[in-house]
């Protein structure tokens, strides 16, 4: 008998648990005032375009008095979702695919963006508030397994606690791959092979310092990457799309601050050169015009048929010239021979940013060969802290640039990549509080047209980014998980032993 009074105790005990946990969800919206306008929601997902195999567009009411959250998404043929919550609505995994992947997606071209309509309605003291519905578009061209990125707190004289991590972006699942609570340093500068992590580069700071390469699906490899003949340390790592080749620069940077004006911090380069090393050789592959003195070059990225080299060069200041605003980088190219490994003999301009007192950084190019995004800011070469930055993309058929007007805000817009079908752009703003950078998506398409950019989906959103004090930094694409042994990695990176960098 007592076991049966405590059984009906602990079931009666989780009952009220349970209700705590969901509270309102099991309201009916009545008497609802209707307004004419649409819903104040966090993220804002109104109007955005998401890929089919995106996780659940999880939302809050911008408006914290908010007693209780209804949604109700329906499709064209009257199949719905229904979700319901007091800080925030959150959609059931497997329901939310299985409506998006009912959708016939019949455009005008016959496999065209289809569209879900969303109703919100939001209980206030004085009752519930029925808001006009808004859409979701929802696109066949899916996007790929998950992203990378590292997770720093947004301060400027130490490391503290930071670790790259992989989230998968058809759910909320994320793993650490490795975090420098492993080893003494900072983690940073990884980078794959058109989003395939069997070729990855990973770049350690600090005492352990070391670049850790994988090359194929084989083991870890850590090399020290400074050579008698090169500048310092390969950093800012890009793929060959044959995987033979990854181009680094090599940068001698200073960090100061602003006592004035809108921007917080500066970095810049006082050297920089660019080098491509030799995977199979283990060799590095210099040219003199990459070697230049005079000139700043950074941010290498092979073309995608990977016979010409794209980068960032500037104009060096003189060694008494403490003007760093008048640092502007043009975007450049010279051709590359993927089966000598040799160089062009001539530097053209693609972009001539300083002509227009900008400055470009981070050049992306699509890998179908048809697109090259770039960050466009006043000057200098780091943009997170500019919050003039904004995203441009460049026609290679045409020669044309414009503005990126759908991902754009008013804050900054930085760091940014291609998935591996070039249909979408991960992109890092600031422009939720203008201090921790977010993660956010759009669509391009073979035109170049941008759709509105919308925030990483998490759980209860607002408490998510709310309760993590930390930056999204370097979003990098992943076709399938990385696989990667951070204990293994920790080892290697523990250990003593370095291979060198040959030069040819």
């Amino acid at each position: 008998m007592r076991r049966c009074i405590f059984l009906i105790f602990k079931l009666y005990s989780f009952y009220i648990a349970a209700q705590l946990l969901t509270g309102c969800m099991n309201e009916t919206v009545s008497d609802a005032k209707k307004e004419n306008a649409l819903p104040q929601i966090y993220p804002d997902y109104t109007g955005v375009t998401v890929p089919v195999n995106i996780a659940p567009l999880d939302f809050c009411m911008k408006d914290e008095k908010v007693l209780c959250i209804d949604a109700v998404v329906t499709d064209s043929h009257g199949n719905s979702l229904h979700a319901q919550g007091e800080e925030s609505v959150n959609f059931d995994l497997d329901d939310w695919h299985a409506l998006l992947n009912s959708l016939p997606f019949r455009g005008r071209s016959g496999r065209g963006i289809d569209s879900l309509s969303v109703t919100v309605s939001a209980k206030y003291d004085d009752g519930w508030h029925t808001y006009s519905p808004f859409r979701i578009y929802v696109s066949p061209d899916s996007i790929d397994y998950g992203i990378c990125y590292r997770l720093i707190e947004p301060g400027y004289e130490v490391w503290s606690k930071m670790g790259i991590y992989e989230r998968n972006l058809s759910s909320f699942d994320e793993r650490p791959l490795i975090e420098n609570t492993q080893f003494e340093g900072c983690v940073n500068c990884h980078s794959f092979n058109r989003g395939n992590p069997d070729d990855m580069s990973l770049h350690i700071r600090g005492p352990h310092g070391a670049t850790l390469l994988r090359h194929d699906g084989g083991p870890l490899t850590a090399y020290n990457t400074k050579t008698d003949k090169t500048l310092g340390l390969c950093v800012y790592p890009y793929w060959h799309l044959s995987g033979r080749y990854v181009a680094y620069s090599t940068n001698t940077t200073r960090q100061l601050f602003h006592s004035a004006g809108h921007n917080r911090v500066e970095v810049f380069d006082e050297a920089s050169d660019l080098q491509v090393y030799d995977v199979e050789k283990n060799e590095l592959l210099l040219s003199p015009l990459l070697k230049n003195d005079s000139v700043y070059e950074t941010y290498p990225v092979f073309s995608a048929d990977g016979r010409s080299l794209y980068f960032c060069a500037a104009q060096a200041l003189p060694e008494d010239s403490h003007e760093i605003d008048s640092i502007r980088y043009n975007l450049c190219r010279i051709d590359f021979d993927p089966t000598t490994g040799t160089f062009g003999d001539r530097i053209d301009v693609v972009v001539d940013a300083m002509s227009q007192h900008k400055s470009v950084s981070f050049p992306r190019p699509s890998y179908d060969g048809r697109f090259l995004c770039y960050t466009l800011s006043n000057y200098g070469q780091f943009s997170i802290w500019h919050h003039e930055a904004d995203l441009w993309l460049l026609d290679l058929a045409t020669g044309v640039s414009r503005p990126m007007d759908g991902a754009n805000s008013q804050d900054t817009e930085s760091f940014h990549n291609w998935s591996a079908n070039s249909r979408w752009l991960v992109l890092s703003s600031r422009r939720d509080d203008g201090l921790f950078t977010r993660l956010y998506f759009c669509h391009v398409d073979e035109k170049g047209t941008v759709t509105k950019a919308f925030m990483l989906p998490q759980r209860n959103p607002r408490s998510f980014y709310q309760g993590r004090f930390l930056s999204f930094n370097v979003p990098e694409f992943i076709i399938a998980p990385t696989r990667f042994d951070g204990r293994k990695a920790s080892h290697i990176i523990n250990d003593e032993y370095r291979k060198n960098f040959g030069v040819r």
